[in-house]
Parts: structure tokens; C-alpha cells; sequence
């Protein structure tokens, strides 16, 4: 499983997914098992990470549209929650 980091572009998380199934490969073929999932690809990035092999994406927010209520943020040593 992959999660790249944010872009505005999709293209931008292809490098990303071709180095997960990349490696998939090399492993699959050092260790001589298979690995049939491949988990990549979000709302904003799925056609590109399907385009790359994936067979797990994760389209919550095309769902159910964008979070609402609290939003975490990171706060000194520990976290903490906006109102």
C-alpha cells in the first residue's frame, strides 16, 4: 500500500505507484510468491494508479464527498484536535 504525497496534478503520484508495483514485481519474483493486491490510488489520483496495476483504491471522499467536523493538526509533542 501506497499513499503519495499530496499533489494538485494526479500524474504527479505516478513515479510513485510504478516504484510499489515495481517492487512488487522484484519480489514476487525474488521470493517466488504471489502478491495479487496492490493498494494505490485515491479520489484524487485512482485513474492513474489503476493505470499503473493497481486492484485496491480508496475513493471515500468521491463517495462521500469531504470530511467535515473536527480536523486534526499536529501541536508540539502531541496532537491535537481544531474545533
Amino acid at each position: 500500500m501506497t499513499i503519495p504525497p499530496f499533489a494538485p496534478e494526479a500524474e504527479c503520484s505516478r513515479p510513485y505507484f510504478v516504484a510499489l508495483r515495481e517492487l512488487r514485481e522484484r519480489l514476487q519474483t525474488e521470493f517466488r510468491v504471489p502478491l495479487p493486491a496492490l493498494s494505490m490510488g485515491m479520489s484524487g489520483d485512482f485513474t492513474v494508479a489503476v493505470e499503473e496495476g493497481a486492484t485496491l483504491v480508496r475513493v471515500g471522499t468521491a463517495i462521500f464527498g469531504t470530511r467535515r467536523g473536527k480536523a486534526w493538526k499536529p501541536a508540539g509533542d502531541s496532537a491535537s484536535f481544531d474545533d
